[in-house]
């Protein structure tokens, strides 16, 4: 079995550490004196037994764990490792024992000028150290067992235990180093977003150290300012102090005026370049990632979580460089005034920073569980504002606050949570400042009494203390600040890093575009369904200037074709093309303005209409918007209009009609003088005479462009070049409106179903309206088994009729 050196060696300097703490207690070869009469003699204010005694507790502790070590090596590691923390703790209550051995022993003059009791205090502090030191060591041993050669089964079952035991612990270790190093990286990170912003951070850490600074002062000058009240009843010394006071708090009034306006201004430029930064990266992102991310959680980042980053950021270092550099002031001034009540003082510091650390690793948690609380709630309020209309449709008012208010309900448990552990947190502060008070006064009014120093003194020191407390508990909150801030910008930086999976990165921008449109076996499936596939090796073509219908049932895949050809997702086998060229090689902006996309609910901005028809244009001038309205027959009501092209539509444009907000959609969609035209739905959710005249402004729009139009009314498709039936993610069949009729197929079904459909309804409205003529007959023959429309597909308008459909394609 072979074994670190680190062992013997950590052995040796225990052993050590007994050795030279006995020379040093002994001073020198009195053995006998030191160890029989201080023992038995035993005086708080003479003896130094117990600082010995100190160095037994070290000593069993090391070559307890070294000899459990050569014994069982694995688990012993594995365990001092989990111990780690509190024999820090142990250390550090040695070296506050050893502060408090100190003061007692400075009562007497006579041990102040004795050099071995300065040693025996000075090693103890020091052997303290290394005995965490040596421990730390010890838990990194590593071992290497050899084999065993007799084969005991008995001693290899322990042996893969302890190996199981030690890397669950080691796998813990570096999970936990893993955080520290993320949680480090954050910070530094979350600091580098404030580089532009050095000159006014600069000029505001500037004033706050001259504010802090004089501040430092304030108490000292308030003990001269008693001294010459209370014990030399000067009148010129007090009135002096009282000047320079006024003085130092005028400077430090202007100082601090500077230092908050500075900070705050880069406060608020910080919260907006954050915001900034993760809205550019939120646009970067794929269309399937706004499938799987409600909006909610989107807008909470965007809003809260970017405020609670850039807040915790500029105002924990702004209070910790005041506090740090108030505090160190303090304890230069503390130390001048008693150096014996600074070190009383000073014991009390690693509590703080303790209760500081453990309240800030346990708040980190809490916070981000505060924040995904708040995401959901807002994500419900969100979704609740945005579809109002149908909300109040359905007089579902009472469920949504109550959904809202039983997610407010959760947030209000873990708010209770951080309510009781921040009571902890004061209590145990308050409770600390309270003793620390207590026995400084007591400590402090003995020095007195002894003439060590004067009452002005005394409550100079006692108004630092005061002062001290508040910068520790100003610190201590700082980490638990940036922990906040940490926890909130997780989730920003989780979006701001996000690497988008499909790139719009193409640079082909041709001089000019055919229009020819190809699918050569296409297979996709959406990423929130990864295994279930859309399309199934679909392939067909549209030359230049052709129209072709997609029709089938609904869910078979034809929205998916025109998201593909959009380039909104990226296929999973084959390839769509556009003149030959895969889709994902074109210019982003290029490609958006030869392929326009008209869609079934069309998005309206809360803008105006003019913004609305050349969005995304630049360049676009009034007479090309009026244009484009002209030819989507849209110019006509939009000049009825009060304020005309510059009436606002409203939130998703509320403001107007259904078949408005179409007119306004394709006028936005033609101003680009495309090259290939998508209709999807265009007309399906209008009444009869909307839809009349969008189709108008359709059809007078499509010669010489490629259009590809999905659409489930006859009125539509009859009028296409060619259909294609996609059913299930397939090709059924393909041809034109007369051919696939007369193949009695899955579109000859569709027909039928849709012209029964009609029938029903004509013949309930002949019941109810007598004079109501039954027009949609006479147009209705009967051809090779199946219902077939008798329409004339180069009629301008579609027949009346066919805008009644109860049925779709």
């Amino acid at each position: 079995m072979r074994r670190c050196i680190s062992v013997p060696i950590c052995a040796f300097l225990s052993l050590s550490d007994l050795a030279i703490t006995t020379v040093i207690f002994s001073h020198g070869t009195d053995f006998r004196y030191h160890f029989l009469v201080e023992t038995y003699e035993y005086n708080i204010s003479r003896s130094l037994f117990d600082l010995w005694a100190l160095t037994l507790i070290r000593v069993s502790f090391i070559l307890g764990l070294v000899t459990a070590i050569i014994r069982n090596p694995s688990p012993s590691v594995s365990r001092s490792k989990y111990v780690s923390k509190y024999i820090a703790g142990l250390c550090i209550a040695m070296c506050m024992w050893t502060v408090i051995r100190l003061l007692t022993l400075a009562d007497s003059s006579s041990n102040l000028h004795n050099p071995w009791m300065w040693g025996m205090l000075a090693w103890a502090i020091v052997a303290a150290i290394l005995f965490y030191i040596q421990w730390r060591i010890l838990c990194q041993t590593k071992v290497c067992d050899k084999p065993n050669l007799l084969g005991d089964d008995e001693e290899r079952e322990p042996l893969i235990n302890d190996s199981k035991t030690k890397d669950k612990h080691d796998s813990k270790e570096e999970d936990k180093e893993k955080n520290v190093k993320l949680t480090r990286k954050k910070v530094f990170r979350l600091f580098s977003y404030m580089r532009p912003d050095w000159l006014l951070l600069c000029t505001g850490f500037t004033f706050l150290i001259l504010a802090a600074v004089a501040n430092v002062f304030i108490p000292y000058y308030t003990g001269l300012v008693i001294d010459g009240i209370a014990i030399e009843k000067s009148r010129e010394k007090f009135t002096n102090a009282i000047i320079i006071m006024a003085l130092i708090s005028v400077g430090s009034a202007i100082a601090t005026g500077v230092r908050g306006g500075c900070l705050f201004l880069a406060l608020q430029r910080l919260n907006i370049r954050i915001r900034n930064i993760l809205f550019s990266s939120i646009m970067t992102q794929e269309v399937g990632f706004f499938d799987t991310v409600k909006t909610g959680d989107i807008t909470s980042r965007l809003t809260s979580d970017t405020t609670t980053t850039s807040d915790a950021i500029t105002l924990n270092v702004n209070i910790f460089l005041r506090s740090l550099i108030t505090a160190c002031g303090t304890v230069f001034f503390m130390i001048k005034l008693s150096w014996r009540m600074s070190l009383v003082t000073f014991i009390g510091l690693p509590i703080v920073i303790g209760v500081a650390q453990v309240y800030g690793d346990f708040y980190e948690v809490l916070a981000k569980q505060v924040q995904d609380s708040l995401a959901k709630a807002n994500e419900i309020a969100e979704e609740a504002c945005s579809s109002l209309r149908t909300v109040r449709s359905f007089a579902n008012e009472r469920s949504e606050v109550s959904r809202y208010k039983v997610s407010m309900a959760d947030t209000y448990k873990l708010y209770k949570k951080e309510a009781i552990v921040y009571a902890g947190y004061l209590w145990s502060n308050q409770l600390f400042e309270l003793a620390l008070t207590v026995g400084v006064l007591y400590y402090g009014g003995h020095l007195v009494i002894a003439n060590l120093i004067s009452g002005g003194n005394l409550v100079s020191f006692i108004l630092y203390q005061i002062e001290l407390g508040q910068c520790l508990e100003s610190i201590g909150s700082v980490y638990t600040g940036l922990m906040q801030a940490i926890g909130a910008s997780e989730k920003v930086f989780e979006y701001m890093d996000r690497k988008p999976v499909i790139t719009n990165t193409g640079s082909y921008a041709p001089d000019k575009m055919e229009g020819h449109l190809e699918f050569r076996n296409v297979s996709f499936s959406y990423p929130s369904r990864p295994d279930s596939l859309v399309l199934k090796n679909v392939s067909f073509s549209v030359r230049p200037g052709e129209v072709v219908a997609l029709v089938g049932p609904s869910g078979g895949g034809k929205s998916s074709c025109v998201n593909l050809l959009e380039h909104f997702y990226e296929t999973a086998t084959g390839d769509v093309l556009l003149d030959d060229v895969p889709i994902h090689q074109y210019d982003h902006k290029y490609l958006h303005r030869k392929v326009s996309l008209v869609g079934q609910e069309p998005v309206l901005y809360a803008r105006s209409i003019r913004e609305n028809i050349g969005y995304g244009l630049d360049d676009c001038t009034n007479q090309e918007v009026e244009q484009a309205a002209i030819m989507a027959n849209a110019h006509q009501f939009i000049i009825e209009m009060s304020d005309k092209y510059d009436t606002q539509t409203g939130e998703k444009g509320t403001q107007l009609s259904g078949g408005q907000k179409q007119r306004i959609a394709i006028a936005r969609a033609l101003i680009r003088n495309p090259v290939v035209l998508l209709l999807d739905e265009a007309t399906s959710a209008l009444d009869s005479e909307s839809e009349h005249v969008v189709q108008q402004a359709l059809y007078s729009n499509v010669k010489g462009r490629t259009v590809l139009i999905i659409a489930h009314r006859l009125s539509t498709v009859e009028r296409a070049h060619r259909i294609v039936v996609i059913n299930k993610g397939a090709i059924v069949e393909q041809g034109t409106h007369m051919e696939l009729l007369a193949n009695r197929g899955m579109y000859a079904n569709l027909v039928k179903r849709q012209m029964l459909g009609f029938d029903e309804m004509s013949s309930k409205n002949d019941t109810h309206y007598h004079s109501a003529p039954r027009t949609m007959t006479s147009h209705v023959s009967v051809h090779a088994g199946s219902v077939s429309p008798d329409f004339r597909s180069c009629s301008s308008t579609p027949p009346r009729a066919s805008f009644h459909v109860g049925s779709t394609l």
